[in-house]
């Protein structure tokens, strides 16, 4: 399987139902009231933390999701169906940000949590919810509220305990297959594992911890070099990590520089991740000149205060050693208890108008403003007596004498959002 780690998709909660223009037809009631039922509301797009989702994969193949429309409203006061809601399961450590800002909107970290990504429209109120002592029968309804398209960033944050990190083929993928039932794809040559690949390590019966195998790091990759910045973020979120340093001698590079290289790379990135446990794994030490570059290292990285295991992953040599010695240290560490709830901080700025009116040109307004756009969005313009109504709504607004003040006559263009109105002062 893929591991996909960031994709970007558009979803859109369903629209509500019209509202509908009806009157009772009984017998003995030739003049019945008005019975137009509301519209049902559109569903939402819900994103869920799942447990048993590992990756992102399928957000690959399939980028736009939708929610259903709410039923439109029925004659005799019967309301139209509300749609169901479109719940898209996730891994659990999954971020969802804003496409275009990249503001961070929801962090789903716990198995069942849930974001309503885009909220479903409320259905339109049908002529029976318009009836007053003013217009007994209201010969409009509205129509149900419209919901536009965003479009997201899903980014997944392994959730795990513990991190082996280290330059690419010191062994940390066969270390992985070794230790637990995993099976990541290993071969011998620079950069082999490019997805992260999890793995559960039992000591026990009652005893386990999640181990992830994290990509290669290289120099630079705390500034973006190949895939770093990525693979860094996936460590944020574990608890100890394990330094996998070759010391077969057969790599050509010089195992104390890379144990330094790695390090830096992590403490440049984030002081989180510079200030995680940090244990030490000589792998590979089973070959014929391990054992006089372990007799320099393992002294000056202990005499540095790290604690230093001598493994084989090839032969399981030092594994169940070192595995059931991370548990101890796991079990030795506080649990991360949850968050307070703080107090926002904020500075007290003047509310934002409802709406504002400018004069864009001769004989041609514009009102904007989200509450006077939705307004219009949700009538029907085809019918004379809803617009009466929008007209009434926005003179109870005030927006009709704002127009007034700056010059606006009978018959000159408004603008609302994309729809072209003609002002009028006369009161309906």
């Amino acid at each position: 399987m893929h591991f996909v780690d960031r994709v970007e998709v558009r979803v859109k909660g369903g629209d509500g139902g019209n509202g509908l223009v009806a009157f009772r037809r009984e017998k003995y009631m030739p003049r019945g009231g008005p019975s137009g039922g509301n519209g049902g509301h559109g569903g939402s797009v819900v994103f869920k933390a799942a447990a048993n989702v590992n990756t992102l994969v399928d957000f690959r193949y399939k980028k736009h999701y939708r929610a259903g429309r709410g039923g439109d409203g029925g004659p005799n006061d019967r309301y139209g169906k509300s749609a169901k809601n479109l719940v898209l399961s996730v891994p659990v450590g999954t971020m969802i940000m804003d496409a275009e800002t990249g503001k961070l909107l929801a962090d789903l970290t716990k198995n069942g949590q849930k974001y309503i990504a885009s909220k479903g429209g409320e259905g339109g109120r049908g002529n029976a919810a318009f009836a007053d002592s003013v217009h007994q029968t209201p010969r409009f309804a509205e129509k149900g509220e419209p919901v536009e398209e965003v479009s997201l960033v899903l980014e997944l944050k392994l959730l795990a305990d513990v991190g082996l990190v280290g330059f690419p083929s010191v062994g940390k993928s066969t270390i992985i297959s070794r230790v637990s039932s995993a099976k990541p794809k290993i071969a011998d040559y620079p950069f082999t594992t490019l997805v992260p690949n999890l793995g559960v390590v039992r000591l026990g019966d009652e005893k386990s911890f999640v181990l992830a195998d994290m990509p290669g790091i290289i120099e630079g990759a705390h500034e973006g070099v190949g895939l770093g910045i990525r693979f860094l973020k996936h460590i944020e979120r574990t608890r100890l990590t394990v330094h996998v340093i070759d010391v077969s001698g057969m790599t050509g590079r010089n195992a104390a520089e890379d144990f330094d290289v790695i390090n830096r790379e992590m403490a440049s990135h984030s002081e989180r991740l510079a200030s995680l446990p940090q244990i030490v794994a000589l792998n590979k030490c089973d070959m014929p000149d391990a054992a006089e570059i372990v007799a320099e290292l393992k002294p000056a990285l202990e005499a540095k205060g790290y604690e230093v295991h001598e493994v084989s992953a090839v032969t399981g040599e030092g594994l169940q050693k070192l595995m059931f010695r991370i548990g101890d240290l796991l079990d030795a560490m506080p649990k991360e208890e949850e968050p307070e709830e703080e107090t926002a901080l904020f500075t007290i700025e003047a509310p934002e108008p409802e709406w504002r009116a400018i004069k864009e040109d001769e004989n041609v307004f514009r009102v904007t403003g989200k509450k006077v756009e939705m307004m219009v969005a949700r009538t029907d313009l085809g019918n004379e007596y809803a617009i009466r109504h929008l007209h009434r709504q926005l003179d109870k607004m005030g927006v009709i004498k704002e127009l007034e003040k700056l010059g606006a006559k009978d018959g000159d263009t408004v603008y609302i959002k994309d729809t072209e109105l003609m002002y009028s002062d006369e009161a309906y």
